[in-house]
């Protein structure tokens, strides 16, 4: 044998639930996990159905307010110029030129806009552009602005906001040229009005604002609700369906019925019970052949220990008998446990790459005595294989395609173990020399407890090989090697994709 190392193996245990707990049922567990994370499909729609809609009503309702209040001011506003122009014209003036000053005879009929509504006072003052008061209301501060540069009226006018005697007002300044012989004279007038009348017609406003947008809220909600009824309704029929199954049934949905958007969902899930339903009698039928398979070397044993009782064989022969049948049926239920190792290892991503050189080397290593004892020409070539696996299934793989291999090698024969490498795969092929396979036998080597000689093995070793290789993403195959027309051996071959840091 050539160019090996020494390796050490580590044992593999595995780690079960605590003594003594127990463990929730599926369907509890699910109905935990949903009421503590999940958020129901219904719950879901009428939160993105309704909240946006609610917050563009309440943007919209807040924009609607604003341009009611800015129409109300623009209509009041309208009111207090058409007051100003009022008493602007009464306004005249005495004397000449630059002399003349401004005079205003202000009737009572030019006051009664004053008195329209009693929830609102309005007051006047008519100055000289100096500020100099003509008539009205004294403590109305004078205007100190400027006229905008492109005002909503015609005429000199600018409106503001000030306070009057406490009170916020809306105030209207009216510019009034008054003419005189050779000269103008400019006249001030302001008109102010208090704003209870404005605000309660924008609460007014505001208040029917909310009630149409809270009878349309109202009726959207409404709507939601039943759309999202309806259209849940062939959910909660298929999860009632579902939860109403006894145990153990596991034929697809039938759901004529459901929309387009449930039928991929229901095609997943018949697939998937296909795939349970295929594994469920596949462990029926291990169990089954384990428990046969377990049961034949235990009545064995039972004869042969009542055998030697008896004396019906010497000491010597019974205890070799007895070896032989114990040391099959250790074989059987190691691998039996191998096999379900696989299986759990399956469900673990691993989460590093393994080189599978450096295990294979290993592997011979501890098989070299069995190739020792049959004399058996033995040849191994490796290059560094990354693959990305647990080390327990890569070694497991290798040591059964090995000791495979040696066990069909007769005494003197050859075996070459080759591991190859490309851009993408590793593939192993070992060639040995032995007897090869038949057609109908390779057909059903990969099947448990199907052994190719009864008496030399348990039947699981090539069907953990393959439920490996099938894990891995990779393919199995032993094709009989022929030479000058003549069988001359077995090939077997073994490729599995390149790990994840793989150059």
């Amino acid at each position: 044998m050539k160019n090996h190392e020494a390796a050490s193996v580590g044992a593999i245990s595995d780690a079960g639930p605590p003594q003594g707990a127990k463990a929730p049922s599926g369907g509890r567990a699910v109905r935990e996990a949903t009421s503590v994370g999940a958020i129901s499909l219904r719950r879901y729609l009428f939160l993105g159905i309704l909240l946006p809609i609610a917050l563009f009503i309440l943007v919209n309702t807040i924009t609607l307010y604003r341009q009611a209040l800015a129409a109300v001011n623009t209509a009041y506003d309208r009111t207090l110029l058409a007051s100003a122009k009022s008493i602007g014209e009464h306004i005249n003036a005495v004397g000449e030129g630059d002399a003349a000053q401004l005079r205003a005879t202000v009737p009572y009929a030019a006051l009664e806009a004053f008195e329209a509504d009693n929830r609102s006072r309005m007051v006047y003052r008519i100055s000289s552009i100096q500020g100099d008061l003509i008539d009205g209301f004294t403590d109305l501060p004078a205007w100190r602005g400027s006229l905008p540069d492109r005002g909503p009226y015609a005429a000199l006018v600018d409106f503001y906001d000030d306070v009057y005697r406490g009170d916020p007002v809306r105030v209207a300044v009216l510019l009034q040229p008054v003419a005189v012989d050779r000269a103008r004279v400019m006249a001030v007038v302001q008109v102010a009005e208090t704003l209870e009348l404005r605000r309660t017609l924008a609460r007014q406003i505001l208040i029917d604002t909310l009630w149409r947008q809270a009878a349309l809220v109202s009726v959207i909600a409404l709507v939601v609700i039943v759309v999202v009824q309806r259209a849940t309704r062939p959910v909660r029929k298929l999860s009632a369906q579902l939860q109403a199954r006894p145990d153990g049934d596991l034929t697809p949905l039938q759901a004529p019925d459901a929309p387009r958007e449930l039928v991929p969902l229901i095609e997943a899930t018949n697939n998937l019970m296909t795939r349970l339903q295929h594994l469920l009698e596949h462990q029926k039928r291990f169990v089954r052949d384990a428990s046969h398979q377990l049961r034949t070397p235990l009545a064995v044993l039972k004869v042969q220990v009542q055998s030697a009782l008896r004396g019906d064989v010497a000491p010597e022969q019974a205890l070799h008998e007895i070896s032989d049948t114990v040391e099959r049926a250790t074989v059987l239920a190691n691998q039996m446990l191998s096999l379900a190792k696989v299986a759990q290892l399956v469900q673990q991503a691993p989460s590093s790459d393994v080189d599978w050189a450096q295990v294979l080397r290993e592997v011979a290593l501890d098989l070299s005595p069995l190739i020792a004892a049959k004399d058996i020409d033995f040849e191994i070539s490796t290059v560094p294989s990354l693959i990305r696996t647990h080390d327990w299934m890569l070694r497991e793989l290798s040591r059964n395609l090995l000791h495979n291999a040696i066990r069909f090698t007769p005494a003197n024969g050859t075996l070459t173990v080759q591991l190859l490498c490309d851009s993408r795969s590793v593939a192993l092929v070992i060639s040995d020399s032995g007897p090869g396979i038949s057609a109908e036998l390779r057909t059903r080597l990969f099947q448990p407890f199907s052994a190719g000689e009864a008496r030399s093995g348990s039947g699981l070793g090539l069907a953990i090989c393959h439920e490996i290789v099938q894990a891995l993403g990779g393919s199995i195959s032993l094709d009989n090697r022929e030479a000058h027309g003549h069988l001359s051996g077995l090939d077997t071959t073994v490729r599995l994709p390149l790990g994840q840091n793989a150059a």
